[in-house]
């Protein structure tokens, strides 16, 4: 079955919020400037509905699609709030895995916004997959799609489903986001191809990156540090010494900026 259209309501809540303010604004400026208009023009029809407009019969109609407009936008807000609140939060696999599927998509939305992405939250990926965020940069596309699975490793029938769907929509790349792992079969196939595999241990470095310097999730308890040589990167983001660290509970190994936690850059290792 086709899927519908989402509401008004839906997609201005899935827009920025400022998106919202401004559309029942232009709403009510549109109630003023319409009698003007229709009533200026010569078509008998069109003359007849600026009357109509100027008579105020439809004014309740157009605060009343003002008004879901600041809702949405309202709506919008409270996401943006809830998505910022969520990455706060994450201090750990334990963390990310206790998440629902709905709140990873937001989780990784909220990442890939602070790293300079608009992004489009689809609606289309539900707990079954699909395209769960659409990310736009420098006038290229990537898609994303996220799967909450603990233990089940992400195979490669899925990573090859999101490859025909980078062809179909002509996209730069892309990202298939897991909370667990990936099969030696799915992570053979991404090779050489424009698909990121982003399993649990990458997530979380990638979430850490982008916390705020005030949210100090990980510490001398969380992680051990060892003194940075000559052969340690640079950090991405401030491009201080980097140094070798360890996840307490997941005992990954990184490179994390020696200025954290002023500084969240990370590098693989």
């Amino acid at each position: 079955m086709a899927r519908r259209n989402p509401p008004l309501l839906d997609v201005l809540a899935r827009a920025p919020w400022p998106v919202g303010l401004i559309a029942g604004a232009a709403v009510l400026i549109g109630a003023k400037v319409l009698p003007t208009v229709l009533g200026n023009l010569q078509n008998p029809y069109l003359a007849a509905i600026g009357r109509q407009f100027a008579s105020g019969a439809l004014n309740p109609l157009f605060w009343v699609l003002a008004g879901l407009c600041w809702l949405a936008a309202l709506l919008s807000l409270l996401g943006q709030k809830k998505r910022q609140k969520l990455l706060e939060a994450q201090s750990g696999l334990d963390t990310l895995r206790a998440m629902s599927w709905r709140e990873l998509e937001q989780l990784v939305s909220e990442a890939y916004r602070r790293q300079g992405y608009q992004v489009q939250e689809t609606g289309q990926g539900g707990a079954d997959g699909g395209i769960d965020l659409v990310l736009r940069r420098d006038g290229q596309v990537t898609l994303v799609q996220c799967k909450h699975w603990r233990t089940q490793r992400v195979g490669a029938p899925v990573v090859r489903e999101q490859f025909g769907l980078h062809s179909h929509h002509q996209a730069a790349a892309v990202i298939i986001v897991t909370t667990g792992d990936f099969t030696p079969e799915a992570k053979s196939f991404a090779e050489g191809k424009p698909i990121e595999l982003i399993a649990g241990s990458e997530l979380l470095a990638l979430v850490q990156s982008v916390q705020r310097p005030s949210s100090t999730r990980v510490t001398a308890a969380d992680a051990t540090a060892t003194p940075p040589t000559a052969s340690e990167p640079s950090c991405p983001t401030c491009s201080a010494p980097m140094v070798r660290r360890t996840a307490k509970q997941t005992k990954a190994v990184f490179f994390g900026c020696s200025r954290f936690p002023a500084c969240r850059g990370t590098r693989p290792i």
